[in-house]
């Protein structure tokens, strides 16, 4: 399957923000976007970020959108295709809720890894199982009530600092956390305009 192998810290600098791609390093002073938070390549240190015309601002929150949830173009698509069909909810936020909705984001939510991308690298490896059942699909949506159980911690790298959302819990004694509810606009932590990603897909 195709992904992008480059360096994750210039995708964050590309969208003049931390995407938090590469775990605690993103908190330290070792972060690049703190030391260069210039656009990349050679005339980036000498250019502005100037006004961007809609369609820009709707490209780059897409993109931005991409990049936090690891998804490829042709991935991504078929969220916003399935949201605008949604007649329950607003397409906006059944774009969230699918996208917070996959395996490797709620292990990301729940601390029991650093980063997504080290999230979709545990499921893979056969490390979590949902509902007793062993799942190697990163991209597996999961629904309110499922139950999330590492195989064992020792192989886990657990994020340090760690609030849980409300949306899920956490049992201590029976060592799973599971999910308990759809999140709504308020819940999520990412700064991103979900309106102008469904106008750029709408057009």
């Amino acid at each position: 399957m195709a992904r992008y192998t480059g360096p994750k810290c210039r995708l964050c600098r590309r969208e003049g923000m931390k995407l938090y791609l590469k775990g605690a390093r993103c908190d330290s002073e070792k972060c690049a976007f703190e030391k260069r938070p210039q656009p990349p390549g050679q005339h980036g240190l000498g250019r502005r970020r100037r006004n961007q015309s809609e369609y820009g601002k709707q490209l780059r929150e897409k993109q931005k959108a991409k990049r936090i949830y690891g998804l490829l173009e042709r991935q991504f698509r078929k969220y916003v295709k399935e949201s605008l069909k949604t007649k329950d909810v607003a397409a906006g936020d059944a774009l969230m809720q699918k996208l917070e909705s996959r395996l490797d984001n709620l292990i990301y939510r729940s601390g029991l890894s650093v980063s997504r991308a080290q999230a979709r690298q545990f499921v893979r490896r056969g490390f979590f199982l949902v509902n007793d059942k062993e799942v190697k699909t990163p991209s597996q949506q999961l629904k309110p009530g499922d139950i999330i159980k590492p195989v064992s911690f020792e192989k886990l790298q657990l994020k340090e600092g760690f609030v849980l959302p409300e949306w899920i819990s956490a049992n201590v004694k029976e060592k799973y956390v599971k999910y308990l509810r759809l999140p709504t606009p308020g819940d999520l932590q990412e700064r991103i305009d979900v309106q102008s990603i469904i106008e750029f897909y709408s057009r």
